[in-house]
Order: structure tokens, then sequence, then C-alpha cells
């Protein structure tokens, strides 16, 4: 004669019962523990049931549909609502003596994922606690899985505009910004201005031992070009020895065009320090302003007008400063 076989033990779960009815929550956690979920815990009110979430979170809540001052129906919905803030999901089955239609129906709308009406059969309460735990897991996986590839997305995005060495904006990150302020002063006013700010080879009777900028030096002079500025304007590495200033500027006749000269001052004092010593450099800038009431030039065309004003400066002994 054939053994019967043993039932398969159900994948753990982390379940709640809540119920105003002490003799009703013992029934229902004995009957779960005889299945074979052994992480049961019970609540005699829809607020001590949110108080038990929030210590701990359960994969299943089984609560009872009629119950004094939150009934089965709101703590459906806070739990809901805990879960969206949360981001994560539990599966909420609600039992009760009702047996129409339309009260399922309103379970449903009200968050709830299965119905069970009493009394409750163990097979039954059995298959919707294994398919009810099931579902949470499934959504909660699904969460976690869209979180950590929202995550990777928005790293990825921070690389694809920072600079890897300096941690600065790149290429990229400068023109987002520089279209997103020709917009901006096109439409409200006011102006902007893009500068170039190139490490040059020193003079041959300057030329330090270093005469390949390393890392050290890079970084070192970025965050001095980055002290040199506002806070608000935007400090971008766009090529091996170069960079670039984006301000923009509300009031156009307010402009001091002698400010480059300022920074040129502050971030050529003195020499880079490294673990090599202090290397000296010698930098050059170009500068282009831009106002509302001028004609509206591309992104390309400040490049380039931007550009031939740090070729003129490259070119000038002294403050090597060209502003237009």
């Amino acid at each position: 004669m054939d053994q019967q076989r043993e039932a398969p033990m159900p994948p753990p779960l982390s379940i709640l019962v809540v119920d105003d009815m002490q003799y009703s929550r013992t029934v229902l956690r004995n009957t779960l523990e005889r299945i074979g979920y052994d992480d049961v815990r019970l609540a005699g009110s829809a607020a001590e049931a949110l108080d038990a979430l929030a210590q701990r979170r359960a994969d299943v809540v089984i609560a009872d549909w009629v119950m004094p001052e939150m009934n089965g129906l709101e703590l459906a919905a806070a739990i809901r609502r805990r879960d969206d803030e949360a981001g994560r999901y539990t599966s909420i089955i609600l039992f009760t003596s009702k047996d129409e239609d339309k009260a399922m129906l309103q379970a449903f709308h009200e968050g709830a994922d299965d119905f069970l009406t009493k009394p409750i059969q163990d097979v039954q309460l059995a298959a919707r606690i294994y398919a009810a735990g099931r579902v949470a897991m499934l959504q909660n996986r699904l969460m976690e899985t869209s979180s950590a590839l929202e995550t990777a997305n928005r790293l990825l995005e921070q690389q694809s505009t920072t600079d890897p060495i300096t941690a600065l904006a790149n290429q990229r990150a400068l023109n987002q910004r520089l279209e997103a302020l020709v917009l901006e002063t096109q439409a409200r006013g006011g102006g902007f201005c893009l500068a170039l700010v190139s490490l040059d080879q020193q003079d041959d009777e300057q030329v330090s031992p270093h005469k390949d900028l390393s890392s050290e030096v890079l970084m070192g002079f970025a965050r001095r070009l980055r002290l040199a500025v506002r806070p608000t304007d935007l400090v971008a590495r766009i090529a091996e020895e170069e960079f670039a200033l984006l301000m923009h500027v509300h009031s156009p006749e307010g402009f001091n065009r002698d400010l480059f000269k300022r920074v040129l001052a502050s971030i050529t004092r003195d020499g880079i320090q490294t673990s090599e010593g202090s290397v000296p450099i010698l930098v050059s800038i170009g500068a282009h302003f831009h106002r509302s009431d001028q004609p509206l030039m591309t992104i390309r065309e400040l490049m380039k007008q931007t550009r031939s004003n740090l070729n003129q400066a490259r070119g000038q002994s002294g403050a090597r400063v060209v502003v237009t």
C-alpha cells in the first residue's frame, strides 16, 4: 500500500492577524501554525496592527472587516498609504461574515487583495495565504529591482555629466546648462557669461620639471577655480587642460568685465601644491558676455566666439584675459 506523502512546507512568511476578538485571533494563529507558518503575530485592533507593522513589516495581513474605532477597510487603506511611502507591498486579506458581491468589490477598492467569508476553512485559508504571500514576494522583488534600476540610472546620469578626475561638470553638463540659460535669457531677460580657462604650457625660461599636468594639479586647480567664483556658477572641465565657467547675470548693466582679471589673479597667485612640490601654472581666460537684447546665438556660435577670445588671451603678455 502506498504511503501518504506529507504536504510540502509553505514558504516562510511574516503574518499579522488582526481581530478584536481574542478567540478568533487565537484560532487563526493555531490554524496557521498547524499549516506550517511559525512567524505569526496578533493584534487586537487596527491601531495595534499599525504599531506592529511600524516595528516590523509583514508579508501578509489578515484582518477582520468589522472592528471598533478603525475597521478592516480603513486599516487596508492605511497600510496601502504606508506601503506607497516605504516603497513596498503588503498583501491584505479581509474576512467577515458578509457574503455580498458589493462588499467584496468595496474591499478590493480599498486595497484588499483577497476576501474570506466566515467560517474560514483550513484548506481555503492555506490556499489564500500561499497566494497572498506569493503576490507580496513578487511585488516586493519587482519594487526592489525597479529601485535598483533607478539608482543605477541616476548614477549613470551623474557619471555622464561629471568629470571623473576633478568631479566637476563635463562638456555635456555645460551644454545642457548653457542651452537652458540661452532659453531663459531670451524669455526673461538678463544675460550670461561663458568663459574658457586654459592651463597653458610654461615659457621656456619657466619650464617646470612637471611638464605633464598630473591629476594632482588638475584637482588642485579645479578646487581653486571653484572657490574663485560664486557657488551658483557652473564650473566644468571640458578638455584635458581646459575648463569652463558659466555665469548667470540678472542685471547686465551691472556686469563687471574686470571680474575675470580678479579670477585670474586668484587662481594664479602661486603654484599648485602636489606630492612632488609646488607646480607653477600659466593660465589664459577668454570670455563672452551675452545679453537678452542681443541677437540670439547658438551654443556652437557662443563656444566659437569664446574660444576666439581665449586664443587672443594666449597671445598676450601680462594679464592673459580677453572679454567681449
